[in-house]
């Protein structure tokens, strides 16, 4: 009964070496940071003019026909690879002025071409997630 005790013990050991190996192994992830702001950069494909600007989230900013809405915006710390993301609401405003919803989705930072708005006059694209900005804050009630 004794050596069973002895080798139950050892292997509990042996575990906890293996597991603290793995752990020490794979570095932790520090958390996403959410950002209240959202910079994106738009072209108008007739002019060719490519303007940035800064969106509060749930905040919407119209460029030309388009509507932009972000939702959410997440970056890694500064330690870690650039992942920078939003979760992103887009309408078009038609000639006959209805409102019409055109994308609703991720865009990343670090692949512009992927899920970015492709519209037949305009494109819209996240550029970064940000702390701050030089555009106020919307007013609050």
């Amino acid at each position: 009964m004794r050596g069973a005790k002895s080798i139950s013990r050892d292997a509990v050991r042996t575990a906890a070496a293996a597991m603290a190996a793995v752990f020490l192994a794979f570095p932790a992830h520090a958390e996403r940071i959410k950002n209240p702001v959202a910079e994106f950069s738009g072209i108008d494909k007739i002019t060719g003019r490519i303007t940035n600007f800064d969106v509060y989230m749930d905040e919407t900013v119209q460029f030309g026909a388009l509507q932009v809405t972000p939702r959410v915006c997440y970056s890694s710390p500064e330690t870690e690879e650039p992942k920078t993301d939003a979760f992103v609401e887009v309408n078009e405003i038609t000639l006959d002025r209805q409102i019409r919803r055109i994308f609703t989705g991720w865009m990343f930072a670090e692949s512009p071409g992927v899920n970015a708005i492709e519209h037949a006059v305009y494109d819209v694209w996240l550029k970064s997630c940000k702390q701050n900005s030089d555009v106020p804050p919307p007013a609050t009630n």
